[in-house]
């Protein structure tokens, strides 16, 4: 797995946030911090605020903010590293 494999929509439209549930969704808050994460589901995520760089082992990092729809693979093996202090909705697969 590699950068590749994580989708990210910067900015969706309301209505396709709202056909997702998104804000039904838990919340997630995490403070200025890195760890490594490995997802056993797919995850899709909705940051409401702060930034994170996520780095796929062995691949490219890539940065996410607020207003990102991102998927991330189940299989993923990562470091995450936030950068601003992080809230977002989640959901498993």
């Amino acid at each position: 797995m590699n950068s590749s494999d994580i989708y990210c929509e910067s900015r969706p439209s309301p209505a396709k946030l709202d056909v997702l549930g998104v804000y039904d969704w838990p919340v997630w808050k995490k403070e200025v911090s890195e760890f490594p994460w490995v997802y056993d589901k797919d995850e899709r995520c909705y940051i409401i605020k702060g930034k994170v760089v996520v780095t796929p082992d062995g691949g490219e990092p890539v940065t996410f903010k607020r207003g990102d729809l991102i998927t991330f693979p189940a299989g993923l093996s990562c470091t995450w590293n936030i950068l601003q202090p992080i809230e977002k909705y989640y959901c498993f697969d």
